[in-house]
């Protein structure tokens, strides 16, 4: 039976902590969009607040008025079944509405929500339910994506824009990468039992792995850097023909957030610390470093066979702001959660047997699965409690705005 008190408080958490994100922002910043895949953060706004009104309060509260008629089309992003989408390339041009009439927006659906999770219809409960918890996971999935636009944003920005201090920069010792062996053989992979997952999780099923082993921990700058003096954007030998035409096209050097002086973060500019993992590399970048260092990616069931072992299936990073050198740990295998999203071989594709959700809010993951590369393990922004060992996130291989980096692997 769904607790829905808990789900209100929940709620009321997931909302509150996206204005809270939103605190260090000037008037200015709320608009800003440099480049067609961000959004600005008016934008991300309106659009979690746009789901709960679309797929909850509209179908399931009675006598529920609409706040603005035109947001169905503005704030919609991918849901062909219900209408058409304003184009994501010019949610920078949207001056209007202001902000203020966004954050009456955002009020007058909170409230909407509280009288419909107070006394939720009966023969709909279960459905509810499970639009709720979707759409809170929704809304955490775009506090993260909210940041990564944001320090796009502000990187292109020549004075290097603060979104938030910082004290002191964490400093680590570098130790050498160790392999850890794992056995392989008929594992189980995918989401069991029946708590929540996005659907791409599922079915749970059974795949073959040969023996195999993964780095102790996240490759870090001064891995990189040795990487790059060695002439590694220079050697097609290490490089994917298709990374190699993105790279001679884009004429990458470095990484993305590289300056001469240190890297672009969220509180400025700082200095590269060699012990830190390297981070924002697409995956052209991840798959020539492995074949440099005569290693390899690893594919996502290794990844997941692996997390499984360890009792820090959650998050075992803090989140931060820019991911910093491993803290001393007991597991075999260090920042596997909450520090980076770690790029893996595998393509994103269905599991078999694999559903959908039903109606409108099945265009959420299966639509995507065509093109992308699989990512695992989460990063330094992403919400508390968000993650798990089976959660697959997904980019196409040249992007690198995500808080993305790898970890190397090899046949056992």
């Amino acid at each position: 039976m769904i607790d829905f008190a808990t789900l209100a408080a929940e709620y009321r958490q997931v909302r509150a902590r996206t204005e809270k994100l939103c605190a260090p922002l000037e008037a200015e910043d709320y608009s800003l969009q440099v480049a067609p895949f961000v959004s600005p953060p008016k934008w991300h706004l309106a659009h979690v607040t746009w789901f709960f009104e679309r797929f909850l309060l509209q179908p399931f509260l009675p006598d529920y008025q609409v706040f603005d008629s035109a947001f169905d089309h503005l704030f919609n992003s991918y849901y062909l079944q219900i209408g058409k989408p304003f184009p994501r390339a010019h949610r920078g041009w949207l001056s209007r509405p202001a902000v203020a009439r966004i954050q009456d927006y955002r009020a007058a659906v909170d409230a909407a929500m509280t009288r419909l999770l107070n006394n939720p219809p009966r023969d709909a409960g279960p459905t509810i339910g499970f639009r709720v918890e979707l759409g809170l996971h929704h809304e955490q999935q775009h506090q993260e994506l909210l940041l990564m636009d944001l320090k796009y944003s502000f990187a292109q920005n020549p004075i290097d824009p603060i979104y938030q201090p910082i004290a002191t920069t964490p400093t680590g010792t570098a130790k050498a990468m160790q392999l850890v062996s794992f056995e392989g053989g008929l594992c189980e992979v995918g989401h069991p039992g029946t708590a929540f997952c996005f659907d791409n999780e599922t079915p749970r099923h059974r795949v073959f792995l040969k023996p195999y082993r993964l780095a102790d921990r996240l490759v870090n700058h001064g891995d990189f850097q040795n990487f790059i003096d060695d002439g590694g954007y220079h050697n097609s030998a290490f490089w994917l023909s298709d990374g190699w035409s993105w790279l001679q096209a884009t004429q990458r050097r470095r990484p993305e957030y590289y300056r001469d002086e240190g890297e672009f973060t969220l509180h400025g500019l700082l200095r590269r610390d060699p012990a830190a993992p390297i981070a924002h590399l697409t995956y052209y970048e991840a798959d020539a470093y492995a074949r440099w260092a005569e290693k390899r990616l690893p594919t996502e069931f290794e990844w997941e066979h692996a997390a499984a072992q360890q009792a820090d299936q959650a998050q075992d990073g803090p989140f931060q702001l820019h991911p910093g050198p491993p803290a001393p740990h007991t597991a075999p295998l260090a920042q596997m959660h909450g520090v980076l999203w770690q790029w893996t071989a595998s393509p994103y594709l269905a599991y078999p047997g694999y559903t959908p959700f039903a109606g409108a809010v099945g265009e959420y993951n299966g639509k995507f699965m065509c093109n992308q590369m699989v990512l695992r393990g989460g990063c330094c922004i992403t919400p508390p409690g968000h993650l798990r060992h089976t959660y697959r996130n997904f980019f196409y291989p040249d992007q690198s705005w995500a808080f993305c980096g790898l970890r190397l692997a090899e046949d056992g």
